[in-house]
């Protein structure tokens, strides 16, 4: 998703447990679960090794004003 405006924010200072806001033209007419399993999908190696270990998500397109 190149043209993504990404925020994260850790939860409990421990850099594991993130929130993630994602904006991006890629998500237009896509179902919000389709966007989670895109978001999930780019993120997998660092669930996979444990740099990640909970995750919120959050998505919009660039027209949405909320996300």
């Amino acid at each position: 998703m190149p043209d993504a405006a990404v925020e994260v924010y850790d939860l409990t200072g421990t850099m594991d447990h993130l929130e993630v806001f994602v904006r991006t033209k890629a998500f237009v007419g896509v179902s919000p679960l389709d966007r989670h399993r895109m978001v999930e999908r780019a993120l997998a190696p660092a669930r996979a090794d444990g740099r990640i270990h909970a995750l919120q998500i959050r998505t919009a397109t660039p027209e949405d004003s909320h996300g």
